[in-house]
């Protein structure tokens, strides 16, 4: 038996603030697909270089009252970032709550503007601890 992962798809209300989000953590639009009849587009996004391993945007154009208020159960989606520091810096000074700091130099957890969970774990070995992010709290779920 052969497989191939393909993607992972999540459904979205803001289709601009989702990829602003998506754009934050560094992933580039690939792909896109809108289709009149169906009314919905389809935007893939991925990390740089790595366009097999795109995450799904499904944005319906007429509303999708079926989102979840609390997406954890479908787990997280996991990005590897060369500085978590940096990175969740970066995701706060705009405007991203990290749930989960990176108080072990190792993991992170961020939440999509559609709730969807984001791991962040630093590439390679765990920095130092360092604050701010040795003392934060966790806020909310993740």
């Amino acid at each position: 038996m052969k497989i191939r992962y393909l993607h992972t798809m999540v459904r979205v209300k803001d289709l601009d603030a989702s990829i602003a989000f998506y754009k934050l953590l560094g992933l580039e639009e690939t792909r896109r697909m809108d289709s009149e009849q169906g009314r919905f587009s389809l935007i893939f996004m991925s990390p740089p270089g790595q366009p097999e391993c795109p995450v799904e945007l499904t944005y319906n154009w007429d509303g999708d009252d079926g989102l979840p208020s609390d997406s954890r159960h479908f787990g997280h989606l996991a990005y590897e970032v060369e500085n978590i520091y940096e990175t969740c810096a970066h995701l706060a000074a705009n405007g991203v709550v990290i749930a989960r700091p990176p108080r072990d130099g190792r993991m992170a957890f961020v939440r999509s503007p559609d709730n969807i969970s984001v791991e962040l774990l630093q590439m390679g070995k765990a920095l130092p601890p360092a604050e701010p992010w040795a003392s934060a709290p966790s806020i909310g779920h993740w």
